[in-house]
Formats: C-alpha cells, sequence, structure tokens
C-alpha cells in the first residue's frame, strides 16, 4: 500500500471472501468495476489479474466505506 493519506487501503481478498461478496451482490466478476494491474495504488501489493480488491475509504459521515474491484 501507498503511504499517502489520500490513498484508500487496497488489499486482495482470500478467495472465499471474495466468493461471498460476489454472492452478497448477486454479481460477477465481469461485473464489478474494473482497476488496472498497473495503478498505481496496487504497486506494494502483490495482486494478479481476476483478483478482488477490496478499497476502505475513510468517510466523515459514516466513519469507512468499502469498494470492491476486479484486477484487470
Amino acid at each position: 500500500m501507498i503511504d499517502n493519506i489520500l490513498v484508500p487501503k487496497h488489499e486482495v481478498m482470500p478467495p472465499e471472501e471474495a466468493e461471498k461478496i460476489l454472492e452478497k451482490f448477486k454479481v460477477t466478476r465481469e461485473e464489478l468495476p474494473k482497476i488496472k494491474i498497473t495503478d498505481p495504488a496496487l504497486s506494494k501489493v502483490e495482486v494478479k489479474q481476476g483478483d478482488i480488491i477490496k478499497i476502505t475509504r475513510k468517510n466523515p459521515v459514516i466513519g469507512f466505506s468499502l469498494y470492491y474491484r476486479v484486477v484487470i
């Protein structure tokens, strides 16, 4: 992860957890928003194509919000 307060936390989800998220939201990997493997936010995270990334953003109103992206 890049050490910058403006870059939210990016982490690779374990396969079992990723499948639970896909089931929860009733989507496929192809339907998730995409993130390129060359994205600078992923430079310090070991990723491969098809991985699902969990992005944790700080939100002043609700505390934290989670976003999911698939690596292309």
